[in-house]
């Protein structure tokens, strides 16, 4: 897989990174506790890794001491990500390497000595082979995925183009682009169907961003780009898109939007 993420995605990452920690599953994250081995530094990687918010969220939950390998493309995302300082729940030192790595084309080797697989924010940009070779490099290793889209958004006050909008930024979601159709809000189904067909059992936990006044920022940072994908995939729309768009800025500006947009992790193995 090619990237090339946008101007600013390390921003948006850093802007997106309380609203995901409120969000994700804490029970699968107790889960994958009680699942770890005794008496041995912990081995974890975590596949497209960011910045390393997920090992910023999850070592603190983890006895130590813990290596976690973080597997991104981005030289300037793993810059960032080797620049963590990170300590353990039992306040053990967590150690980082940094991995320029393709997670499309992973393989049951690239893990070897892993104790746990993490991801965050990924499956619904991978396609449906794409997540079958990850689910089938995984087993044996229990893996937790969190905060993968569902295609569903709410919003307080509604409005009549919700439904519309939505639909359309979820065909978006779903787009081919260079030849891969992406999963979207598919993503988590296709996840544990491919789990499962290697008789791996998979937990489903709903993990829903919560935004409110307190979030007006990234609620309006979210709601520029979801509105923006909605309007690439049906440019008519473009037009009251606009409009809509202008109105729900003013909302969240003066404190009065609310919105949740569902997510969910998962635990496999």
């Amino acid at each position: 897989m090619t990237t090339s993420l946008p101007p600013g995605f390390a921003d948006w990452l850093r802007l997106r990174e309380p609203a995901d920690a409120a969000a994700r599953s804490a029970e699968l994250a107790d889960a994958v506790r009680d699942r770890m081995p005794a008496g041995r530094p912990l081995v974890v990687h975590d596949l497209g890794s960011g910045t390393g918010s997920m090992a910023r969220w999850l070592a603190p939950r983890l006895p130590g001491p813990q290596h976690w390998v973080l597997h991104e493309r981005d030289r300037d995302l793993l810059a960032l990500a080797r620049s963590a300082r990170l300590t353990a729940a039992d306040g053990a030192e967590v150690t980082v390497t940094t991995l320029d790595s393709d997670i499309t084309r992973l393989t049951a080797a690239d893990l070897a000595g892993a104790h746990l697989v993490t991801a965050s924010a990924l499956l619904d940009m991978l396609t449906a082979e794409e997540v079958g070779r990850m689910a089938a490099a995984c087993v044996g290793h229990p893996t937790l995925f969190a905060l993968t889209v569902t295609g569903r958004a709410e919003f307080t006050p509604p409005h009549p183009l919700d439904a519309e909008l939505t639909a359309a930024f979820n065909a978006h979601q779903r787009r081919t682009v260079d030849g891969r159709a992406l999963l979207g809000p598919d993503a988590v189904d296709a996840a544990v169907a491919a789990f499962s067909r290697h008789g791996v059992e998979v937990v489903v936990r709903p993990t829903p961003w919560r935004l409110g006044p307190e979030q007006a920022e990234l609620a309006a940072e979210w709601l520029t780009g979801w509105v923006a994908a909605a309007v690439e995939e049906l440019p008519h729309l473009s037009g009251p898109a606009g409009t809509y768009q202008k109105w729900r800025l003013a909302e969240a500006a003066a404190g009065r939007l609310d919105v949740v947009l569902h997510h969910a992790d998962l635990l496999a193995g």
